[in-house]
């Protein structure tokens, strides 16, 4: 079986910064693209900042230029990098990936989420 475990979630004033991990593990062949998703109360899951396993990366307008995402293969680990985190950005977040156990089909995995909260 696969495991993404998420960590790094908090309490952080507006203007401040936190990093996320997601850490995949279990019969993994290999990992094609990750990513991370957010859900704030009362709305839909939306994606937050994706990479490839190349490590090419694409974001969500709303956190461009403030969340970084990057990826360690070796580790077949996932982050996110968040600064000047706003009110706004509070939410669950989720890590996904796109792994390959073998055979011919890649499945999608996800995390369990962790709380991001920023508030004064």
């Amino acid at each position: 079986q696969v495991q993404l475990v998420e960590s790094g979630g908090g309490l952080v004033q507006p203007g401040g910064s936190l990093r996320l991990s997601c850490a995949a593990s279990g019969s993994i062949l290999s990992i094609n693209a990750m990513g991370w998703h957010r859900q704030a109360p009362g709305k839909q899951r939306e994606r937050v900042a994706a990479i490839a396993s190349g490590g090419s990366p694409n974001y969500a307008d709303s956190v461009k230029g403030r969340f970084t995402i990057s990826r360690d293969n070796a580790k077949n680990t996932v982050y996110l990098q968040m600064n000047n985190l706003k009110p706004e950005d509070t939410a669950v977040y989720y890590c996904n990936a796109n792994i390959f156990l073998g055979g011919k089909n890649w499945y999608n995995y996800w995390g369990q989420g962790t709380q991001v909260t920023v508030s004064s």
